[in-house]
């Protein structure tokens, strides 16, 4: 596709939607990777491996992801790393992106598109995959324990409807 047509297939979809000013069209705003770490918060080399997955899958050094407050119950204090994180925008983002509808969910067994119920009220679409070595970084082989993979795609649309619209005008997978 020519990038007359890409533009102009966006122009297309931002006035159906309602947006008639350039400057208000629909873009992405940004992705959030997250991991969290579970039972095996105490597991050093289960952070440390997490922390590295994370670092591979999105090109940049996650942040440590704190519990906010103690729960006895879950064994968890104060302070302990609960989980990593990693937000991606501009080059980084796009090419995530990319990544995520031409590689990564094409490889998933049995797949057939994604759920469109996953729309918050603010138009932001999360994902959550159950096992990261979908991932072309991710060397299957050398896997200690498979873990869990949260993504969560926030754009400029103010309702899951545009959001929704100009997903799918992004050539994201969802089952119809």
């Amino acid at each position: 596709m020519q990038k007359n047509e890409k533009s102009e297939k966006f122009d297309n979809i931002a006035k159906k939607l309602g947006y008639d000013n350039s400057m208000s069209a629909l873009k992405l705003s940004k992705i959030i990777i997250n991991m969290g770490v579970g039972r095996y918060k105490d597991d050093k080399t289960f952070l440390e491996s997490a922390k590295k997955d994370i670092a591979l899958i999105t090109g940049q050094k996650p942040a440590a992801r704190p519990a906010k407050k103690s729960i006895s119950g879950f064994k968890l204090r104060q302070g302990e790393v609960v989980g990593f994180t990693a937000t991606l925008r501009g080059q980084r983002m796009k090419a995530f992106y990319e990544k995520l509808i031409g590689a990564v969910l094409p490889r998933l067994r049995d797949f057939r598109g994604v759920s469109a119920k996953s729309f918050d009220k603010g138009g932001s679409y999360t994902l959550g995959l159950s096992d990261h070595s979908v991932f072309p970084e991710i060397d299957a082989n050398k896997l200690d324990k498979i873990k869990n993979i949260q993504i969560t795609i926030v754009t400029t649309a103010k309702d899951k409807k545009n959001s929704y619209e100009f997903l799918k005008a992004r050539g994201f997978p969802f089952r119809d």
